[in-house]
């Protein structure tokens, strides 16, 4: 048998590894057009921060060691221009040399996926303005900024790569601003969680444009539209991470189907249209199992699962395509994210009716000298309690927790089966009721109806109504900051001073996390009332969620003063 691959990186090495191991005899072949064959991907900003000093250290595998290791043939600056399905041939060009043509058995498409460059935007082809795809790309930028004594950059989109490419910039000394065309960076987190990253950017110096729109580039800056408002910003360059578009000109032009999300169709063994062809990585059109419709999804671990399902398919191995949930995650300097499955806004898009929780627990026995909060949110279908999806953000390890739900996801698990997980314990790396399992008590207690909460996000509107906001901390703490307006009943006098508790209008408790307030609202539900709410992420959450927006639009703040700790 005789197999080409159309791209060496993530998706297509992986595949071509695959099926060497099933078949010693094969005769493989792989094409990739860059001068670099499996390459991390994922590590490429982390060179222009330094935090992987030699940018060579990024190749993984050279094609040498490729035909030594594996005998698998690579052919690194080999564009493959056309397949003729008919003949089962592909035309190759390399980059030295004339155009011939190679005949294939299978043929397997990974070509990935291509930055996007808006070439209607003037000057956005200027030998100073950059994307980040390959290891080639990124010694480009580094030397750029080397020699030219860069000190201001500018970063257009707000994904991971972009992100990751503003807070490397911005860790080797640069004055870093970051444009998003819509309201938040970093899709998959919902707005009241993003806005805990927009303060972790902004507080390590990255300036944020969000809802702006890059107009035009010039030589020392740059013209960005906010809301039909022109703004010039300072670049001396400029990085595009504005996403990326699948590579799918040679199936189309072969011919192959395309699906309604522009990828590469194909059916759960990852075929195309035409038998002998398989596609994998981030050209294809995948399906995303939570919201029940096709989707595309640009991540390494999806790819690589996708090149090893089609590799094993070809050798006759059954294939097992449960569609995507997406998870990820990223380092915002000194917050780790993570993100697994629906985010609430997603869920609501795909019309699944659902409910999330949010609260902010110590990510370790508080007593550990290292111990901080942990921004949760879990999202949840109703009436089943099907867990959708979650979102983490804090110093500690935030990725652990989104992999347990990723999990129980992948298992159609729900709230009361994450009530029961029992996780390993110690007062180092987390509590013995750990945060997932907090977020099922609490989604618990909402999906019964025991629990009636608001979001940190309708408390702006409460507090400008008037409306009657319970403090339950101690004293001292609602003297070093507190919403303005709300009465202070402490948890220690709660009871004995229970009678100021209005009954004859809404009534939200807050505390600092939510934990003592939930205390005084079961409280209040033991004696009759009826008319209680608990502000869910409490006092903590709603600092978090109002500062970069009190800074960025010069809004009066709702509370005294902010308090983070």
């Amino acid at each position: 048998m005789k197999v080409i691959v159309v791209g060496g990186v993530a998706a297509g090495a992986s595949a071509a590894a695959r099926l060497r191991r099933l078949d010693e005899k094969a005769e493989i072949i792989v094409f990739e057009q860059g001068e670099h064959v499996s390459f991390s991907n994922c590590g490429l900003p982390y060179h222009l921060g330094g935090t992987i000093p030699d940018a060579d250290d990024l190749v993984m595998m050279t094609p040498r060691a490729f035909k030594m290791r594996h005998n698998i043939e690579v052919r690194v600056n080999s564009r493959v221009t056309s397949i003729d399905r008919a003949a089962k041939t592909v035309t190759v060009e390399p980059k030295e040399g004339p155009a011939y043509t190679e005949s294939y058995d299978k043929l397997i498409l990974a070509p990935g996926a291509a930055p996007i460059v808006p070439g209607s935007i003037p000057g956005v082809r200027s030998p100073h303005v950059f994307t980040l795809r390959n290891v080639t790309d990124v010694k480009a930028i580094k030397a750029y900024i080397d020699e030219q004594g860069i000190t201001r950059a500018a970063v257009v989109g707000g994904g991971f790569i972009g992100v990751e490419v503003a807070e490397n910039l911005a860790s080797a000394g640069l004055l870093v601003t970051l444009v998003e065309g819509a309201d938040q960076i970093l899709a998959p987190f919902d707005y009241d969680m993003a806005q805990i990253l927009h303060k972790e950017m902004v507080d390590n110096g990255v300036r944020l444009e969000l809802n702006s729109m890059l107009a035009a580039v010039h030589p020392d800056h740059i013209t960005v539209n906010c809301q039909g408002e022109a703004r010039d910003i300072p670049a001396q360059m400029v990085v595009l991470a504005i996403g990326v578009s699948p590579e799918t000109a040679l199936a189309r032009d072969a011919g192959l189907a395309i699906g309604e999300t522009r990828g590469i169709k194909v059916d759960a063994d990852w075929r195309t249209s035409d038998e002998d062809i398989y596609a994998v990585g981030d050209a294809v059109e995948g399906f995303d199992r939570l919201a029940r419709r096709p989707g595309r999804l640009a991540l390494a671990g999806p790819a690589q699962r996708q090149a090893r399902a089609a590799a094993d398919h070809i050798h006759g191995i059954p294939a097992d395509n449960r569609g995507f949930i997406g998870s990820s995650c990223v380092r915002v300097f000194d917050q780790n994210a993570a993100a697994t499955g629906l985010s609430e806004k997603a869920a609501h898009k795909a019309g699944i009716p659902c409910e999330a929780v949010y609260l902010l627990p110590t990510d370790k026995v508080s007593l550990m000298p290292d111990a901080a909060y942990m921004a949760f949110k879990l999202v949840f279908e109703t009436p089943t309690g099907r867990i959708l999806g979650a979102q983490a953000i804090g110093r500690g390890d935030a990725v652990r927790r989104i992999d347990v739900i990723a999990t129980l996801i992948s298992m159609n698990g729900t709230l009361a089966d994450l009530k029961e997980l029992e996780l390993c314990y110690s007062p180092v790396y987390g509590t013995a009721k750990d945060v997932v399992n907090l977020a099922a008590l609490v989604g618990l207690n909402v999906l019964s109806g025991r629990v009636k909460q608001v979001p940190v996000t309708a408390v702006r509107r409460l507090v400008e109504q008037g409306a009657c906001i319970i403090d339950v901390r101690e004293q001292r703490e609602y003297n070093a900051g507190h919403l303005k307006g709300a009465v202070n009943i402490p948890l220690s006098q709660f009871r004995e001073r229970m009678a100021e508790v209005p009954r004859d209008v809404p009534v939200y408790l807050h505390c600092r996390t939510g934990q003592r307030s939930y205390y005084a609202l079961c409280e209040l539900l033991g004696n009759g009332y009826t008319n209680a709410f608990n502000v869910s992420g409490s006092f903590l959450g709603i600092c978090l969620y109002e500062y970069f927006n009190d800074r960025a639009m010069g809004r009066e703040p709702i509370v005294t003063a902010y308090n983070f700790n």
